[in-house]
């Protein structure tokens, strides 16, 4: 499993577009093939300040998506709303402490 941390600083005066952007195209990339998990973390510190974390069953199906239709319309709507250039993670899970 690929773990796919974005984080994404948006001009203040943008964040209610973004924020109407991603919830009308989460069920889309929630149920991409490929895509286990979605969600939208908000920094505390900074309001403007969010993060995307996905769960992908294969580093394939995280490609796939990134090649996709859906991502390249969605990822050209996003990105005109930023205050800083994005920065991306993919991560694996090495272990669970519980």
């Amino acid at each position: 499993m690929i773990i796919r941390i974005v984080k994404m600083t948006f001009e203040k005066d943008k964040v209610e577009r973004f924020l109407e952007l991603f919830n009308s195209s989460k069920h889309l990339i929630r149920n991409f093939e490929g895509c286990t998990h979605l969600e939208l973390l908000n920094s505390i510190d900074e309001t403007n300040v969010y993060f995307t974390y996905s769960f992908w069953q294969s580093s394939i199906d995280l490609e796939n998506y990134r090649n996709s239709e859906l991502f390249k319309t969605v990822w050209s709507k996003t990105k005109i709303l930023f205050s800083a250039k994005a920065e991306a993670w993919s991560v694996e899970q090495k272990m669970i402490l519980v």
